[in-house]
């Protein structure tokens, strides 16, 4: 899953994002209002943390503005302000959950998995296509219940891949969504290549009902057999 954390205070968001990078999320990040503003137009994220008070100007604004794009980014507000006036104008605005500062990393990592579950997924800790069950908490997968053990990125790939089974998927979307801001060290795609490769032979290894079908020029297509 992909994570904007939007926070002007240095140290705050280099914890937030070492801690969500452990717990194998991507995860990128904005230090003020002006570089959250860019990427929100730019990039379509799982979740954005959102900080209110920026030093160039005001989170909620960055939320009308994401809300007037009609994205799906979940948001949740982080806010040293306990203000009832602040809370309810961002719920108001299509904000998915509200945290007061300070918080713990393990509620904000499983308020996180709460929004994206509701607003993604309905709710859903698994994902089950034909003879394929992904454990999302626990990313894990099995096939006909038996296991099948995937590296961090073939897993992200086949999560996306499922997400989006009704459409092909482009490698620049794959690496956008997989790899994040890393994504501009890449020269080309053959490291999607790799990784889909060796996913499409496990897949088939371990008789899944689903294959990844190429679709040249353009990218991937997740088929049921």
């Amino acid at each position: 899953m992909k994570i904007l954390i939007i926070e002007d205070e240095p140290e705050m968001r280099r914890l937030i994002k070492q801690f969500l990078q452990e717990e194998n999320y991507v995860v990128e990040e904005a230090a003020d209002f002006r570089t959250g503003m860019d990427k929100i137009i730019s990039f379509d994220y799982d979740c954005v943390l959102l900080d209110i008070m920026l030093p160039d100007g005001n989170g909620l604004e960055l939320l009308r503005k994401l809300k007037s794009l009609e994205r799906a980014d979940s948001v949740i507000i982080l806010s040293a302000k306990d203000s009832l006036d602040d809370k309810v104008e961002g719920l108001e605005l299509g904000a998915d959950d509200y945290l007061t500062k300070p918080f713990h990393l393990a509620e904000l990592n499983a308020r996180i998995k709460s929004v994206i579950r509701r607003r993604k997924m309905d709710g859903r800790k698994f994902l089950v296509l034909e003879n394929v069950q992904i454990n999302l908490e626990e990313r894990s997968v099995t096939v006909a219940e038996a296991p099948m053990e995937l590296n961090r990125k073939e897993f992200d790939i086949l999560v996306f891949l499922v997400l989006n089974k009704n459409k092909i998927a482009r490698k620049s979307a794959i690496a956008e969504n997989i790899w994040g801001d890393y994504i501009d060290q890449a020269n080309d795609f053959d490291f999607i290549y790799s990784q889909i490769k060796n996913l499409r032979k496990k897949l088939r290894d371990h008789h899944a009902q689903i294959d990844i079908d190429t679709v040249y020029g353009l990218g991937y297509k997740l088929v049921v057999k």
